[in-house]
């Protein structure tokens, strides 16, 4: 059955027409590499779930699998002296090249890093169709039927798309209520809020890097998250604001925009009674938390700061109004010309960055039992925000994907942001 594209999905379509939105998921499998046999497996769990022959029909607004047979490729990275920049690079290479979109496409793509006795599979998806959680679900039966679990093989997925829940007026009224209360002060912090910097507009590349955060950085963590009673997304929040405020020296002498403004991802599944039965597609929340951030400000009082927002924002579920927002922005857009679009967002709702958040280790113990593999992502920047950090939660530590955009980033400017991050973790488990 074709079933209707919310909210989220058609902005992040629209988002596509400016430059690739695609995302990736990085697991590695503790075997050797067979390229057929992994190949089987693939076109026996994607075909078998039906999530073949994708129809997106944008003018009337609904996509549909027709099913049928996968017949999926496999990239197969060569060996490289620097095998760490090379994947980052086949990341950015996959961030960056569009899917082909049509009457019936295949919305994934594989790649393979080949390391002694395993390697690390590459899924890379047209993020229109589905969220991270989804992916996970489909990836896990891949990996447990390599590694010889089949009874496992099931994708554990009952339906490949819910029936919407964004239509705020007729489904929540209440939360349309809060948000529409909400939006004069949304849109004086956006006015408030310092515009990150751009060289190029018109240029949306994608580089990427990533780092990992030990198992007593997560421990440093859950224990500052209990002191301070925040969330640990609270605390990453607070870190990455922290980290990226030196970038703009000006912000502080500025007459009006001197807020940085970052915004984080939420699976809204649980809020909207979808968690169970489990499905394949699209259902994210999204809300924007923004702060001075002077100078000498320690992360642990910025996070306590952002907590009292995210509590706030958290308890009225202001979260679930982001349709009204997308459909919003959606239709300022039809007023600007395809230059201009791009540069949309930088100026009227400025982000210096983003967090998408997940532990896997809750998904993938509640499907499998046991302790998950070394896994990360990456995600597209789009043009809503230069850059994302993609934050997994696996086993005892903490892997993190670094996307930014070119023209707003150097290299050496985001490994500083990184080094910044991890001081201000230290001095969090300093108690500082």
């Amino acid at each position: 059955m074709p079933a209707k594209l919310n909210q989220f999905q058609q902005t992040m379509l629209k988002w596509n027409d400016l430059h690739s939105y695609n995302a990736v998921h990085v697991v590695r499998i503790p075997e050797s590499f067979d390229a057929g046999r992994l190949g089987t497996i693939i076109n026996a769990t994607i075909g078998g779930s039906g999530l073949t022959n994708l129809c997106l029909d944008l003018k009337r607004g609904i996509l549909r699998y027709h099913g049928g047979p996968m017949n999926c490729e496999i990239k197969v990275l060569g060996a490289d002296a620097d095998p760490e920049a090379a994947l980052c690079a086949e990341i950015e290479t996959q961030l960056n090249t569009g899917f082909m979109l049509g009457e019936r496409m295949n919305p994934f793509r594989f790649f393979v890093a080949v390391n002694a006795g395993s390697f690390l599979l590459g899924l890379v998806y047209f993020h229109p169709v589905a969220d991270a959680e989804s992916i996970v679900r489909m990836l896990m039966p891949i990996v447990n039927t390599y590694v010889g679990k089949a009874e496992r093989r099931s994708t554990g997925l009952a339906e490949l798309h819910p029936r919407r829940h964004d239509r705020l007026f007729r489904q929540n009224p209440v939360v349309l209520a809060r948000k529409l209360a909400a939006l004069p002060s949304m849109i004086g912090a956006m006015r408030a809020s310092s515009r990150p910097r751009c060289s190029d507009a018109q240029d949306l590349r994608n580089e990427f890097t990533r780092f990992s955060l030990r198992s007593e950085d997560l421990l440093a963590l859950r224990a500052a998250s209990r002191s301070l009673g925040v969330t640990i997304n609270d605390l990453f929040l607070a870190l990455l604001m922290k980290a990226l405020a030196p970038l703009d020296a000006r912000r502080e002498q500025a007459a009006r925009r001197r807020n940085i403004s970052i915004g984080t991802i939420v699976n809204t599944r649980e809020d909207l009674g979808l968690d169970v039965p489990p499905f394949f597609g699209l259902c994210l929340g999204f809300f924007v938390v923004t702060h001075p951030v002077p100078d000498g400000m320690t992360v642990a009082d910025l996070a306590r700061d952002i907590g009292i927002q995210t509590l706030g924002i958290k308890r009225r579920q202001l979260y679930l109004g982001w349709p009204l927002e997308l459909a919003a922005a959606r239709l300022a857009l039809r007023f600007f010309s395809a230059r201009g679009q791009k540069d949309f967002y930088r100026k009227s709702y400025p982000l210096w960055g983003g967090i998408t958040n997940m532990n896997l280790n809750s998904i993938w113990n509640e499907l499998d039992g046991g302790a998950p593999p070394d896994y990360f992502r990456a995600v597209s920047t789009g043009p809503i925000t230069p850059l994302v950090l993609s934050i997994t939660t696996v086993g005892s530590g903490v892997n993190i994907g670094v996307t930014y955009r070119v023209t707003s980033f150097r290299a050496a400017e985001i490994a500083a942001v990184r080094q910044r991050l991890l001081d201000g973790l230290r001095l969090l488990e300093a108690g500082l």
